[in-house]
């Protein structure tokens, strides 16, 4: 339909309104038309995960520090909502933009779906033809909005002379929007129905976590050493010493979790070698795995944050791996790839030393979880994760550190994340209330391949008292305290620290997370009642 004249007619801010519906309407079409068609292609070529996946890659240090602690584990989420915001909006002005003029409508649709595209096609491990939902995706959307706003042209259409008015009219304006609303809703409704059906086919089609509920993990051939018993603090409210799969944190580039199939998997030794060396996920079943207690924890753990975990991991030695392909003379460094892009750089010789850093295929007694990268992930105790935990990890490039930078390094953090000596205070929580008399205190410190000899607490201002230890696992674990104190009424503050097997005390020296791990002592205000 050609757009009549609306050179007399009135433009009132209802219309407005339905022309910002029509462009809601067809950018949900767009999205869902994607969704369902994405469903045979790679999961990231849909428009939302691409979208977001490239925002992620440009997000300046300062601001994804930010979105961690304030969202924590929650930060994806609050990053979906956020473009769901942004995409409504964006959508409000193209429906009236397209309604009062069309082709500059027209052009902005067209103009969103070109940066879908390249945001699809710039993804890792995406080929140009996973393009193609989002192309019939924003073909879609545009026709919708076209139909729409060509509904609101004919509303908009009035009579000018009162021998117009007493002319029979074809559709009248109650009519019309009520036709309006009623392609709308539909539209709308069968726009959720294909989303919710691509996910849905999409997952039918993959069989991953199928497979992975069906994998048998094999026994190792050396066991995690024995846990001697008193590891977990006394103190009621402190987390458990292994943390359970499901609570585990999980913070990483990925927006949407990638889907390997196992039998698929292969893994790339390469770069500085003598020997360029493949492996599949059945060279890691029959190898000499081996079983070990460790701690991660974030680089972007604030200062007593919960970014930190203790599990039992399954896997081969690097070291192993790397004893085949046998690094060169001068490489210092290991950039690990993971399939979705993400990659990290990681000192050479902590790979090949005896800290059990490995290959982990297994997570407390389990197959890897989805998210916590099955099938394959990197673990490597006493580094932070940005620098050595790859999930989904696809490639290993022997180099040095002079000639690669990995994501998080190009983005000004650190080459390298030894971790940091750290305590922090579980029991009481902050601005808790509690009973005068004995207080229970408790929590958790760790400092990775040197361990913890010692944990203090101090209330307000007074002297340093030494906290009871639990027993100690392994050097590679974190270790829990608990300490009792006589509180008396009124408003305190807690502060802890910790020692590790070096003699070195946590420093009280403030440091925000960028760009290699906070630092500082924990403060916790209470008040005794």
């Amino acid at each position: 339909m050609k757009k009549p004249s609306t050179k007399n007619a009135k433009r009132p801010a209802a219309t407005t309104a339905l022309a910002a519906v029509a462009g809601v309407v067809a950018a949900s079409v767009v999205l869902s038309v994607a969704e369902l068609i994405g469903a045979f292609f790679t999961a990231r070529a849909t428009p939302v995960i691409a979208l977001g996946s490239t925002f992620i890659d440009f997000t300046p240090p300062w601001m994804k520090d930010f979105a961690i602690a304030t969202f924590g584990t929650n930060d994806k989420l609050a990053l979906f909502v956020g473009m769901g915001v942004t995409i409504l909006l964006l959508a409000c002005v193209l429906g009236i933009v397209a309604y009062r003029k069309w082709a500059l409508g027209a052009a902005g649709v067209l103009l969103m779906g070109a940066i879908i595209v390249t945001s699809v096609v710039t993804r890792a491990s995406v080929k140009p033809i996973d393009a193609i939902p989002s192309l019939v995706g924003t073909l879609a959307g545009l026709i919708v909005l076209r139909l729409l706003i060509s509904r609101l042209w004919r509303m908009a259409v009035w009579p000018d002379s009162a021998a117009d008015v007493a002319a029979k009219e074809p559709e009248r304006p109650a009519s019309s929007r009520r036709a309006f609303f009623a392609v709308s809703g539909v539209t709308a409704l069968a726009s959720v129905v294909a989303a919710t059906g691509g996910r849905m086919l999409s997952a039918a089609r993959s069989g991953v976590t199928q497979a992975r509920d069906t994998l048998k993990l094999p026994s190792p051939a050396k066991t995690a050493a024995a846990v001697p018993a008193g590891v977990q603090s006394p103190t009621p409210g402190v987390a458990p010493w292994i943390t359970p799969n499901k609570d585990f944190y999980r913070i990483d580039t990925a927006l949407s979790v990638p889907e390997i199939n196992a039998q698929d998997w292969e893994l790339r030794i390469h770069g500085m070698v003598e020997q360029e060396v493949t492996i599949t996920f059945q060279d890691l079943l029959d190898a000499q795995l081996i079983e070990s207690h460790v701690t991660l924890t974030c680089v972007s753990n604030p200062v007593g944050g919960n970014l930190a975990g203790n599990a039992k991991w399954l896997g081969m030695p690097i070291r192993d791996v790397l004893k085949m392909a046998r690094p060169k003379e001068g490489a210092d460094m290991v950039l690990s790839t993971s399939i979705d892009g993400f990659s990290a750089s990681t000192p050479l010789e902590v790979l090949q030393d005896d800290r059990d850093a490995m290959l982990a295929i297994g997570m407390n007694g389990e197959p890897l979880p989805l998210e916590h990268g099955y099938p394959v992930r990197m673990v490597v105790p006493g580094l932070y994760g940005f620098v050595s935990a790859t999930k989904w990890v696809v490639d290993l490039e022997v180099t040095r550190f002079e000639d690669k930078q990995a994501y998080w390094t190009q983005r000004s953090w650190s080459e390298r994340g030894p971790i940091k000596t750290m305590a922090r205070v579980e029991v009481p929580k902050s601005f808790a209330k509690v009973a005068a008399g004995t207080v229970a205190i408790g929590g958790t410190a760790w400092a990775q391949t040197r361990g913890i000899d010692k944990v203090e607490v101090q209330i307000d201002n007074g002297p340093w008292t030494e906290a009871v230890l639990a027993a100690e696992a392994s050097v590679i674990t974190w270790r829990q305290w608990s300490y009792e104190w006589d509180a008396t009424p009124g408003p305190h503050y807690i502060k802890v620290r910790a020692t590790d097997g070096t003699g070195e005390v946590q420093t009280d020296k403030r440091a925000d997370p960028v760009p290699d791990g906070a630092s500082g002592w924990q403060s916790v205000a209470v008040t005794v009642e």
